[in-house]
């Protein structure tokens, strides 16, 4: 068990539902006996110990906050995936899993006052956070419309096609879905492509562009054509969302910072203020490590956003970023995976 110093949250799983052949639902519970605060579309940081190195893997919650309903993480084995394995094939009520929290910014905003419609797109397991999404909303705004796209290979593979289903029935007026199977007979719906949403979009749309949410989830090509479509309509893009679920290092080198000189970094964080220097070619997150501080991190590459930062002082210049929106940089929002200090000493401060 962690020590009350730890970074670490102990997780005991108190059950396992499977949802496809190769996709389980683990259901939660803090092991010690703490509450564990979420938001609808977050994840959990899973972390692991094996011969003196730490690895890190995320998992969308499928769990609302809204409802009087467990933790939960949905996991799909992937071919190669140490922790998605392990997971999916291993992993048995009584386990105790280490998380670092719930972090991400796929999030519903506080106020949906403007808000006239949201639209989800989900492809494959990309539905995990959505059904998050969805099921919030559903439970805290029953006035709002929901149109949910989801697109799977087939029925048997769609991860909780029975539950959506459910929710349809249970509330007709608010929540449409739109099946999309690739092993359909009619290739018009096989897949979701430009025109199709476009067309979806204009025939179920009950507000003006500027009125509408869209968030996002599935394969990176995917994510993108949804994006091209949507502001090809006018949606601005404030008002579409992404959660990134592939997060290896981007395949070309990163760009060369503004400045490679060293600067003095200090971060407030739980409480605490620390204070080391950075510099070219260590990013933030890697400078702390040098200095014994872990701070918050997942993907390392700029894709997730668990390292996000508030910059209070100074000025951070990041190599990639693509999960901060144009107004989380207004106010000041820096990745510290991918930032640098730049023009001298910076402050940062990080949540929890």
């Amino acid at each position: 068990m962690p020590s009350a110093a730890s970074p670490y949250r102990p997780l005991r799983v108190l059950a396992v539902r499977a949802e496809t052949d190769d996709t389980r639902t683990l259901v939660l519970a803090p092991a010690d006996d703490r509450p564990l605060p979420y938001r609808a579309g977050q994840y959990l940081t899973l972390v692991q110990h094996e011969h003196g190195h730490e690895a890190r893997r995320s998992y969308s919650l499928s769990s609302s906050p809204a409802l009087p309903e467990p933790l939960a993480i949905t996991v799909k084995r992937i071919a190669n995936g140490l922790f998605s394995r392990q997971l999916v094939d291993r992993a048995q009520p009584g386990d105790v899993l280490l998380t670092t929290g719930a972090a991400g910014l796929f999030t519903l905003p506080d106020e949906l006052t403007d808000v006239r419609q949201v639209w989800l797109l989900a492809a494959g397991s990309g539905i995990t956070p959505v059904y998050s999404l969805l099921k919030t909303l559903l439970a805290t705004q029953p006035q709002l419309p929901v149109v949910l796209v989801y697109s799977n290979h087939a029925p048997h593979t769609t991860i909780f096609r029975a539950e959506l289903e459910a929710l349809a029935a249970r509330h007709p007026q608010q929540l449409r879905i739109e099946w999309l199977f690739s092993n359909a007979p009619d290739l018009a719906r096989a897949h979701l492509y430009k025109e199709l949403l476009e067309s979806l979009v204009r025939q179920h749309a009950v507000a003006g562009p500027t009125e509408l949410l869209a968030y996002m989830c599935g394969p990176l090509n995917y994510m993108r054509m949804c994006t091209y479509a949507l502001r090809e309509l006018q949606v601005p893009p404030a008002r579409i969302r992404r959660e990134n679920f592939v997060t290896e290092p981007a395949s070309v080198p990163p760009l060369l910072p503004p400045d490679t000189e060293a600067h003095p970094v200090t971060v407030r964080w739980a409480g605490r203020q620390y204070e080391f220097e950075s510099r070219h070619p260590d990013t933030i997150l890697q400078a702390a490590r040098r200095h014994d501080l872990r701070l918050p991190y997942s993907c390392e590459a700029g894709r997730c956003g668990n390292c996000v930062a508030r910059c209070t002082q100074g000025r951070v210049w990041m190599s990639y970023n693509e999960v901060l929106t144009e107004r989380d940089l207004a106010h000041g929002l820096v990745l510290t995976c991918t930032g640098y200090p730049v023009g001298g000493p910076i402050q940062l401060e990080i949540d929890g």
